[in-house]
């Protein structure tokens, strides 16, 4: 079964609220109540989005976080990646070396990398406002 993790569900779920206030800067705490998430999940969750520029950080006593892209711009492997690495079905994509110590002896190495390129094209195509709306 391909499964997203439960951070990057939160912060579909986290930028779904966001962007019904898009341009206030909201903080953590407000975003947990309107979520009904865990704040120290909030507060994780956002600091991953805006260290990877989906979002942005406003510090300071009047700072909290704005999201500062359309909805239609926020595109979900860019959620998925910011929360869980590049997206891999398998770790031998795109001909990578040392993912595993199975890899001299096995006929599949590096065929996944087409299975992978339709997966990152097909959650390309769906953005935040897809999953608004």
């Amino acid at each position: 079964m391909i499964k997203l993790s439960k951070l990057a569900d939160y912060a579909v779920v986290i930028l779904a609220a966001m962007s019904e206030s898009q341009g206030v800067r909201l903080s953590a705490g407000v975003l947990a109540e309107t979520t009904k998430l865990p704040e120290p999940t909030v507060a994780k969750v956002l600091k991953l989005l805006a260290k990877e520029e989906v979002i942005q950080s406003i510090r300071g006593v009047n700072g909290g976080y704005v999201l500062e892209h359309a909805p239609q711009d926020i595109k979900i492997t860019a959620v998925i990646a910011a929360m869980d690495g590049p997206i891999a079905i398998a770790s031998c994509v795109d001909e990578a070396e040392g993912c595993c110590d199975r890899e001299e002896h096995c006929s599949v190495k590096g065929k996944w990398t087409p299975v992978n390129a339709a997966i990152r094209n097909a959650l390309d195509g769906v953005t935040l406002a897809d999953m608004v709306n």
